[in-house]
C-alpha cells in the first residue's frame, strides 16, 4: 500500500464500481425521514453524509445524533459542521427516546457531535437520552457511539453507570496519521477509552477508515491494539471525501483486502468484524449485540 500524505494527493483516483451507491427510495424511507423531520432530531446519516441511508432507513432504523449538529473540533474527515454549538437542548433526551419508540425499531444507534464548550462534555445529556429510552421503549436495545470526552474520565463514567448495551469510540484511522484525520484527538487516547469500558464490563466497539494514505503494517497494527485493550467488535470501511475542502482519497481498497482484514481481525479474537467498502461504524449495528 503506497503511502500518501492525506493533505497532499498526488492525483485524484478513480472511484471504483464496487463503491456505487442505491438511492435512498421507498416508503420505510419515507416515514424515517418524516419522523427525524417531525421531531427535530439530527442524524448522522444526514450530517455524515453516509452512503447507507437509503438502505438503512429503508430498513426503518437510523442513527441519531444528540446535543445538536454542530461539532467543537475540526475532523479532516468528517462532514458534520464544525463552529459554536447551541446551548444543550435538554428535551432532547424524551423527543428522541419517544421517536425510537414511534418508529419501532428493536436497535437504534446514539451518537453525538463533540462538546469540548461544555464541562461534562455533554455525558449528562448523553446518561439521560439512555435512561429516557430505557423508560419510555425498554425492549429496545442499542449502541451507543461515543466521543472521547476529552480524557475527563469522569464523564465518561456517566456513560458507564447508564450501562449501554454496547459502546462504540472509534480509532478513526492509524496511529501516524491521526494528527492531521483527527486534528484535536489522540490515538492512546481513544484506546484508552476503549480499555477503560472494557475494564468497566462493557462490550466495546471501533471502527477504522482506510484509504488516506496509511500502510499495510500500519493497518495490522491499529488492529493488534485495538485487540490489546480487548475491544469486542471492529468496523473497517473505506474512506469517501465528502467535500473538496476535505483530506483527499489517497486510493480505493479493493474488496479482497477489506475481506483479508476481517479474517485477520476476527483470528486475533473480535467477536465481530464488519469490514467493507462501504461499511460505516453503524452500519448492520443490530448484529453486534451479542
Amino acid at each position: 500500500m503506497e503511502t500518501l500524505n492525506p493533505t497532499i494527493p498526488s492525483e485524484k483516483p478513480r472511484k471504483p464500481d464496487w463503491l456505487r451507491v442505491k438511492l435512498p427510495i421507498g416508503e420505510e424511507y419515507l416515514k424515517v425521514r418524516g419522523i427525524v423531520s417531525k421531531h427535530k432530531l439530527h442524524t448522522i446519516c444526514e450530517s455524515g453524509n453516509c452512503p447507507n441511508m437509503g438502505e438503512c432507513w429503508g430498513a426503518g432504523t437510523a442513527t441519531f445524533m444528540i446535543l445538536g449538529n454542530i461539532c467543537t473540533r475540526s475532523c479532516g474527515f468528517c462532514a458534520v459542521a464544525t463552529g459554536k454549538p447551541k446551548p444543550a437542548d435538554w428535551d432532547e433526551p424524551k423527543r428522541v427516546a419517544n421517536s425510537v419508540k414511534l418508529m419501532g425499531v428493536k436497535h437504534c444507534v446514539i451518537t453525538s457531535v463533540d462538546r469540548d464548550d461544555l464541562k461534562d462534555g455533554g455525558s449528562i445529556i448523553w446518561a439521560e437520552t439512555i435512561k429516557a429510552i430505557r423508560e419510555i421503549s425498554p425492549e429496545t436495545k442499542f449502541e451507543c457511539l461515543i466521543p472521547d470526552f476529552a480524557g475527563k474520565w469522569e464523564n465518561l463514567q456517566r456513560i458507564i453507570d447508564v450501562k449501554p448495551d454496547i459502546v462504540s469510540h472509534n480509532i478513526e484511522t492509524v496511529r501516524r496519521l491521526t494528527a492531521q484525520v483527527r486534528i484535536q484527538a489522540k490515538y492512546d487516547r481513544s484506546l484508552e477509552v476503549l480499555k477503560r469500558l472494557k475494564d468497566a464490563g462493557v462490550r466495546t466497539k471501533s471502527g477504522l477508515m482506510v484509504g488516506l494514505g496509511e500502510t499495510e503494517e500500519e493497518v495490522l497494527e491499529t488492529i493488534d491494539d485495538l485487540a490489546r485493550v480487548n475491544c469486542d467488535v471492529m468496523t473497517i470501511g473505506q474512506y469517501l471525501q465528502p467535500t473538496p475542502k476535505h483530506l483527499p482519497v489517497a486510493r480505493f481498497v479493493h474488496p479482497d483486502e477489506f475481506a483479508r482484514w476481517k479474517d485477520i481481525a476476527l483470528a486475533k479474537g473480535f467477536r465481530y468484524v464488519e469490514s467493507g467498502a462501504l461499511v460505516r461504524s453503524s452500519y448492520h449495528a443490530e448484529k453486534h449485540v451479542f
